[in-house]
């Protein structure tokens, strides 16, 4: 069951830069358009158990736990920007390789929070990072317009990386109901205001615009994120968050399958040096540790203890 789990866990998070790509390259559809409706769907479907249950608990958010939430919402609204727009100037795998290093930017935050990490750590970082230059490397010689692709996906892991942070937080004291529809609810509210700004519209599509808003939502943010999440309840984080970076390969492959994406061989070596690396970080995070007298004598962003990091954001 757990193995099932994880493979439809897999599927639909890897199929969110494919499905995101093939909408904004068939349709009207915008890119910011996408990022609202994925929220703000999402933000309905996660309230509703709340509401039904103990719709209580929203009054009694804190002050403190709103804040969290909203600079968690800020990061992921400026996240989405920053991917969905990656996957209209670069390939679909180099963008979801490059926005993938949210681990490793939350490993690289928590060095300057002072946390101690074991050196295969540092050295997955260095490979991690490595195949992002390795990328980025190659699409400067393909064009400009790739490169700032490249660019804005990695803009949108570390972002991502912010994130998580503030959401683990806000999570050390909202249920994940409670939190996810405050998240969801304001992130959608602030990229209207970026949509309306940026003169993109929010509606008035094609049929097959809907459609493909639909799969997204569903693939991506609701099946995806919902198999992970059922699988934090059985199985450990730390595997958890290994199996989510087959969403790396998994993007790869669908993207060649259905799109056709072909790409330089150094291309796909700076992805393998990702997704090691990323593997190297996550597996060396269970002996990292604060420095003596900060964050309260506790690393609060190891990998067991703020469970959005691993289920990432896309």
């Amino acid at each position: 069951m757990n193995f099932l789990l994880a493979a439809v866990g897999v599927l639909g998070v890897a199929s969110s830069g494919p499905l995101t790509a093939a909408t904004l390259g068939a349709t009207s559809v915008s890119a910011l358009a996408i990022a609202f409706w994925r929220n703000a769907i999402g933000a309905v479907v996660m309230a509703g158990p709340v509401v039904v249950r103990n719709p209580r608990q929203f009054a009694r958010v804190t002050g403190a736990e709103f804040r969290w939430s909203l600079a968690a919402a800020v990061a992921l609204a400026l996240h989405f920007a920053c991917f969905i727009t990656s996957l209209q100037l670069t390939s679909v795998a180099a963008a979801t390789a490059l926005v993938c290093l949210q681990s490793g930017w939350i490993a690289v935050f928590q060095l300057f929070r002072g946390v101690r990490h074991r050196w295969p750590v540092l050295v997955g970082l260095g490979l991690a990072f490595g195949g992002v230059v390795a990328i980025t490397g190659f699409d400067m010689g393909t064009s400009p317009e790739a490169l700032v692709g490249d660019l804005l996906a990695v803009a949108g892991g570390a972002l991502a990386g912010i994130y998580t942070l503030a959401g683990g937080k806000a999570r050390q004291s909202l249920g994940t109901g409670v939190y996810t529809t405050l998240c969801y609810g304001m992130c959608a509210a602030i990229v209207a205001g970026m949509a309306l700004l940026a003169g993109q519209p929010l509606a008035g599509f094609e049929a097959s615009g809907w459609l493909g808003i639909l799969a997204i939502t569903v693939c991506a943010q609701l099946v995806g994120h919902t198999a992970f999440n059922y699988l934090l309840a059985t199985m450990s984080p730390l595997l958890v968050s290994m199996i989510i970076l087959l969403e790396i390969p998994g993007a790869a492959l669908l993207a060649a399958a259905f799109l056709g994406e072909t790409l330089p061989a150094g291309t796909y070596a700076g992805l393998s040096m990702i997704l090691v690396g990323l593997a190297v970080v996550v597996l060396g995070q269970r002996g990292s540790r604060p420095v003596r007298g900060t964050a309260e004598g506790r690393t609060a962003e190891g990998p067991g203890s703020e469970r959005l990091a691993e289920l990432g954001t896309d």
